[in-house]
């Protein structure tokens, strides 16, 4: 819009998609462009307080801050922090009263003004790759107004680049939004098991499995995902369990398959194994309890960790135990079904050929795509160590841990993950949550999960 003050023309325009949710008092609107004669904007800018920033007039990749320095950061909506002495009540303010508005401004509200704006910085403008994209995904808002997303996805982590609404435009359907929402964590959670190996005696460890995760209080229902080479076997072979059991057999049987948005799964939390994981009961209710508190990340037992290799100017992958971690794997873990929609539609064909192809790494590039999207690390629960079964056979598809070239390929995978994100998304973190009386020299009557201890 367009404004005469003291014979003055000021024009200012809002990018309504990204910022209607937000009001004039929460920076929702942004200076698109500014057009003020110089000497308003020398005096604007001369008399701002220390801190603030004004955008060039006809420039939107240029700003200048008092003392004339330059914040890259804040290129494209510095003017977050003028806009409420810009706007007051709906009306535009002349330059004298701007200063003195502006440094009314609570320093917690500046700081707040700030985060929004690196926030929207980095996930719509800080390349030309993202402000296409951002512009074609209006777009298609626009014309798709059935499932466009709204203010709140736009404006709130991870922003509207990562929630996908062909998925859902309910926010209650994304994990991102519960605390906003008021709404509780899912109670209940679908077990996935990735199945390779025939079953061809009861005492199998993927039988085992089956049984203690069926016990688990927060079990809705299991689905065997059969990507084995043999025929499904005969229903009395399953286990009889106080949940359904739904055995799927795989159609292409690659590795991406478990990630696929199954229709059958019907709860939001899903928890991942492999058949040869070895978790008790009391380890699984105690993961998802951990979990419903950070529904956004993955959380799980095994950790694995990422580092640069200055020698070969390349990502590397270990496996060993260290003091801190980046990744915790698939085979024992829990996280949203949301990903799994996402790793099916937002990532590139390429990476999922490779992941297909290699036998290998799709562990390791959804922790990628989950790190990419919530900028935050996973996390491991407890002290436990082993979770594979030992006693499985080496000729069995589930031996690719004994592959000489399973560690080769990850770090391959590695380097050409980071390739494709443009950056390492990976977090490394040093935390690890045990129960509350872990390790404790009280009672163990006092201790809810008393059985971790003894594993």
């Amino acid at each position: 819009m367009s404004k005469k003050v003291k014979g003055k023309l000021i024009r200012v325009q809002g990018i309504s998609d990204l910022c209607s949710g937000l009001t004039v008092e929460e920076a929702g609107l942004f200076v698109g462009s500014s057009i003020v004669e110089e000497q308003d904007f020398v005096a604007l800018r001369t008399q701002a307080p220390s801190g603030f920033n004004l955008p060039c007039w006809g420039r939107v990749s240029s700003v200048v801050r008092r003392h004339d320095e330059v914040c890259p950061a804040c290129c494209i909506c510095c003017a977050c922090c003028w806009v409420k002495g810009c706007f007051s009540g709906g009306w535009l303010l002349g330059r004298r009263e701007i200063p003195s508005t502006v440094r009314s401004i609570h320093q917690d509200k500046i700081l707040a003004l700030r985060q929004q704006t690196q926030f929207l910085w980095e996930a719509y403008f800080s390349s030309v790759e993202k402000i296409v994209l951002t512009t074609l995904e209006i777009i298609q808002d626009r014309i798709f107004k059935h499932i466009s997303r709204n203010s709140l996805m736009w404006n709130k982590h991870p922003g509207g680049l990562f929630v996908l609404p062909q998925y859902s435009s309910c926010l209650g359907d994304f994990p991102y939004y519960y605390s906003n929402l008021g709404v509780k964590s899912p109670s209940k959670f679908t077990a996935v098991i990735h199945a390779v190996t025939p079953l061809v005696s009861q005492s199998q460890p993927i039988l085992k499995l089956l049984v203690a995760v069926a016990k688990s209080q927060y079990c809705h229902q299991i689905i065997v995902l059969w990507n084995c080479d043999k025929p499904l076997p005969a229903k009395h072979r399953w286990p009889a369990t106080a949940v359904p059991v739904i055995v799927i057999e795989g159609e292409s049987k690659v590795m991406s398959s478990r990630f696929l948005p199954y229709d059958n799964i019907a709860t939001d939390a899903v928890l991942s194994l492999d058949e040869d994981t070895v978790l008790s009961t009391t380890e699984v209710d105690f993961a998802f309890t951990v979990w419903q508190s950070f529904p956004e990340r993955i959380v799980g037992y095994p950790a694995r960790s990422h580092f640069w290799d200055s020698a070969k100017e390349r990502w590397g992958y270990t496996s060993k135990w260290t003091n801190d971690y980046s990744m915790v794997l698939t085979g024992a873990a829990i996280y949203h079904k949301y990903y799994h929609y996402l790793y099916t539609n937002y990532l590139p064909a390429s990476l999922k050929n490779m992941v297909d192809q290699l036998a290998n790494c799709e562990d390791i590039l959804i922790n990628f795509l989950v790190s990419a999207v919530t900028k935050l690390p996973p996390i491991k629960v407890t002290q436990k160590k082993q979770y594979k079964e030992t006693m499985m056979g080496q000729t069995s598809r589930a031996s690719r841990w004994a592959d000489p070239d399973h560690f080769a390929q990850r770090q391959t995978c590695m380097n050409t993950f980071a390739s494709w994100f443009g950056y390492m998304p990976l977090i490394h973190s040093q935390m690890r949550l045990d129960p509350v009386l872990f390790k404790d020299q009280v009672s163990i009557l006092r201790k809810k999960y008393r059985d971790i201890e003894r594993l």
